[in-house]
């Protein structure tokens, strides 16, 4: 614990770390730039690596001195702490409006306490949000009181960005009330809410999640459970998903996340049941923790495609971005795109782009699918050329044309027959001719091809 007045000095042994991180940095960044077909495992540990000298930076940044004030200064009552009585180093506004120093106020949400010392109101939330305002005037105060202040604020006014040991503590504690068997329902239901918007509101927290080997665990206990998922607590369900997409967004924890062996089967029955946001919210974590090619190759080998096209075809309008965006991460994979196939990709979006639903995603994923001969196949069957064609001629989107006509000239490269279709478009409104005139660069490339490909097969057919 360090004296009053005195700024803790940065430990030796974080700053020796700081030294190893930098050092394993240059190497693996040296190693990306060398070789040409780097692994995407170096691309991953280098992530890792800047991740990890990114919190010991903001750590040794959110270090701060204990203010000792001289005896002759007397410290105005509304700048003290209601609980300590002493000065507030690190203000904090809690759900009733009322300003707490942190420590102390977390020491008291600790032993079980859900009101408001002072106006004994129940509190909605313990979430703290930190109290810029009064920690200026408190700050200001201590300068026209010509307190030297050798660091440039020795009030401890936590910013977003930083943890303290006291916030990991309170993390730990909540932990614990989210697994532990002794713990109330609305326990439970308190404790996931509150590491719902924690993870929302402060990003550091996602980080806080990798320091503590049990901690996803703990906090997927609750659903972990036999029959979590068919009762009644769906606001439980909503806010522990959500707290796992939200932890899925930090870089360090992708792997740890989706290498937590009750995750993606988890991820996975959301994505059925449990309201619409909760499913929602499964897709988006699986889009999310899908960004390494690791992770890509382990989700789909769950099977977890087949849950994601079956919420595609029901087509909620509020899960439908999100899902398409996860089917598109995951078919970048080749051996995914054969897996989509297998589970009815192909036959659900083409419904849905025919009805003109989220037309710009599910085109970016059907080119993406159209390198798969099966799935150019299922294509043709189902009535693709015309779709296609019509969207070139009606959209205004230079990409959807792109998607649009890389597919038919897939899909014209493998079935002859199509070829017929499309004479026909060209003779009635020269749809691809414009195309390859005034499209984008690519466009005009496949459109070519097309075109070259059909006036062929004429000169073939008037030969014969």
């Amino acid at each position: 614990m360090a004296k009053p007045g005195v700024v803790d000095s940065y430990p030796l042994a974080a700053a020796a770390k700081m030294m190893e991180l930098k050092k394993e940095l240059q190497r693996l960044v040296k190693s990306i730039v060398d070789d040409e077909d780097c692994s995407s495992e170096t691309i991953d540990q280098a992530n890792e690596t800047l991740s990890l000298l990114k919190d010991l930076k903001l750590r040794k940044r959110s270090s701060s001195m204990s203010l000792k004030l001289p005896k002759t200064v007397t410290c105005p009552e509304e700048f003290k702490c209601p609980l300590s009585k002493e000065l507030m180093r690190d203000p904090v506004i809690v759900a009733s409006g009322m300003t707490y120093d942190r420590a102390f106020i977390q020491q008291w949400l600790r032993t079980g306490n859900r009101i408001c010392p002072q106006t004994q109101q129940v509190l909605s939330h313990t979430l703290l949000t930190p109290n810029h305002l009064v920690c200026k005037i408190i700050e200001q105060w201590c300068k026209n009181q010509g307190i030297n202040l050798s660091s440039p604020s020795s009030l401890h006014c936590v910013d977003e960005e930083s943890i303290t040991d006291a916030d990991r503590d309170h993390f730990l504690w909540l932990l614990e009330k989210i697994s532990s068997d002794s713990s109330a329902l609305s326990e439970q239901k308190a404790s996931a809410k509150e590491l719902r918007l924690l993870t929302k509101r402060m990003p550091s927290f996602r980080a806080v999640f990798s320091e503590f080997a049990d901690a996803i665990p703990q906090l997927l206990k609750p659903l972990s459970k036999n029959g979590s998922f068919s009762d009644n607590h769906h606001d439980l369900q909503e806010d522990v998903i959500t707290a796992l997409l939200n932890i899925s967004i930090h870089d360090s924890n992708k792997k740890l996340v989706a290498e937590t062996e009750m995750v993606i089967p988890i991820l996975m029955k959301a994505l059925r049941t449990g309201t619409i946001a909760t499913r929602s919210n499964a897709a988006a974590a699986l889009f999310t923790l899908s960004a390494l090619d690791s992770n890509k190759e382990l989700i789909g080998k769950s099977g977890a495609l087949k849950p994601l096209i079956d919420l595609l075809e029901e087509g909620h309008a509020l899960a439908m971005k999100d899902v398409a965006s996860a089917i598109f991460s995951l078919c970048v994979l080749h051996e995914n795109k054969a897996r989509a196939v297998r589970e009815g990709a192909v036959r659900v979006i083409m419904s849905k782009i025919k009805n003109r639903v989220h037309v710009d995603e599910l085109l970016a994923i059907l080119a993406l699918l159209s390198s798969h001969q099966k799935a150019i196949l299922e294509m043709g069957d189902l009535g693709a050329v015309p779709c296609l064609l019509s969207i070139i001629r009606e959209s205004s989107c230079e990409r959807n044309k792109e998607n649009c006509i890389a597919i038919l000239q897939t899909i014209c490269l493998y079935d002859r027959t199509k070829l017929k279709e499309v004479k026909e478009e060209e003779s009635n409104y020269r749809t691809i001719s414009q195309l390859a005139q005034n499209g984008t660069s690519r466009a005009k490339r496949k459109a070519s091809a097309v075109f070259e490909r059909l006036n062929r097969a004429v000169n073939i057919t008037h030969t014969a």
